[in-house]
């Protein structure tokens, strides 16, 4: 999957069906931008069990449909739900290694003692 500068990616929050194939998740895409899914842009899901990822995107001839599924562990993945949020391809690029973009490292203050 080639993921340019200019791409943007959007990331439903939550759990969706991963049975769903092409006309279903571009039915959520729809139903949550605009646009709807024909704009270029890179959508992804993740499947309740975090082991699988679709990203569903438009190349002006049709509509690909990318899947990765881990064999061990699982996708780093807020089961809060939302509409679709906009990442950047940085951040898509460490959540499919397996980083957690969703979550800072706490601050931790510390004092001079004396």
């Amino acid at each position: 999957m080639i993921l340019r500068k200019e791409t943007k990616v959007f990331v439903q929050l939550g759990y969706t069906d991963m049975r769903k194939q092409i006309n279903g998740l571009s039915a959520i895409v729809q139903h949550s931008r605009q646009q709807g899914p024909f704009d270029g842009a890179y959508y992804v899901f993740c499947g309740k069990t975090k082991k699988v990822i679709k990203i569903l995107y438009w190349d002006r001839t049709g509509f690909c449909l990318w899947l990765k599924r881990l064999e061990q562990d699982s996708f780093p993945w807020p089961n809060t739900e939302s509409d679709l949020t906009e990442v950047t391809r940085n951040q898509i690029k460490l959540l499919l290694r397996g980083i957690d973009i969703w979550r800072a490292h706490k601050e931790v203050c510390y004092s001079v003692a004396g």
